[in-house]
């Protein structure tokens, strides 16, 4: 079989994606009113952080804005999981019913095939929101605005956001293996919380389990240090385009090792 190129799937998943945002679109308030919620709970988190340094001028030698880049930078990385990736979450019900078993027999990668039969566009609320969070807290901390930083602010927000991608795809695979697998797909992404911190206020053992075992440091903190805190980049933070890379395909090989050996009986 003649193997399919980019440009391939690139028209492929245009189609898929025009065809998925016509049908969000026939429910208009419901795309309207999570949108608006999404949009107030990332404001939410805006507050908390204002409520927070009303009282302490800095955290751990972090100020506000800069605590805001964090933020807001974390928000852009997590944005294509988000809106990419959202098919994972009902991966599982397709696994346990055996519908999963309509996505074997199409002469495209399994992979690509499955996620792009989804797009969460409400996330665009969420990009918005971190774009303006970044711009806000870039402008206020007195960062140069120069071709190079923006290059490296782009690098390392596509490369960050593979760390988030990695570990749900990871999460969401255990349901080839495991009845009960919501909980690992749910403890997965609920650690996406701790990425809009600095791990440097954490004590040494969750700075190592944040590092190295749970990696999201490298959701926004050590990538966003090479725009943040130019003069002081701790070699993690260079190196994070690699690790985002290494993990979202590891997870990528595990996510379509299970996929591949799928039985269709269900469980």
């Amino acid at each position: 079989m003649k193997r399919k190129g980019l440009g391939f799937y690139l028209r492929i998943y245009r189609k898929i994606l025009a065809q998925d945002i016509k049908s969000k679109m026939s429910y208009r308030a419901d795309f309207i009113i999570s949108t608006i919620g999404m949009i107030f709970t990332n404001i939410a988190g805006f507050v908390s952080f204002w409520i927070l340094f009303r009282n302490f001028p800095s955290i751990n030698g972090w100020t506000y804005h800069e605590m805001l880049f964090l933020y807001g930078f974390s928000l852009v990385s997590l944005t294509p999981v988000q809106c990419l990736f959202d098919n994972n979450w009902s991966l599982r019900q397709y696994v346990y019913s055996g519908d999963f078993i309509k996505y074997c027999f199409r002469p495209i990668n399994l992979f690509f095939y499955f996620q792009s039969e989804v797009f969460d566009i409400k996330g665009l609320g969420q990009l918005a929101f971190g774009i303006g969070t970044i711009c806000y807290s870039w402008n206020k901390i007195g960062l140069a605005v120069t071709p190079l930083a923006i290059l490296k602010m782009i690098i390392f927000l596509m490369t960050a956001s593979l760390i988030m991608i990695a570990l749900q795809n990871a999460g969401a695979a255990t349901c080839f293996w495991i009845q009960n697998s919501f909980y690992v797909l749910d403890l997965a992404f609920r650690f996406k919380d701790y990425a809009k911190y600095p791990i440097t206020i954490f004590s040494p053992v969750f700075r190592f389990i944040f590092t190295f075992i749970m990696p999201i440091a490298f959701i926004a903190y050590y990538p966003s240090l090479v725009v943040l805190r130019p003069d002081a980049v701790p070699v993690l933070s260079w190196i994070s385009p690699l690790i985002g890379v290494a993990f979202f395909y590891v997870s990528y090989r595990i996510w379509m090792y299970g996929a591949t050996r799928y039985s269709g009986t269900g469980s």
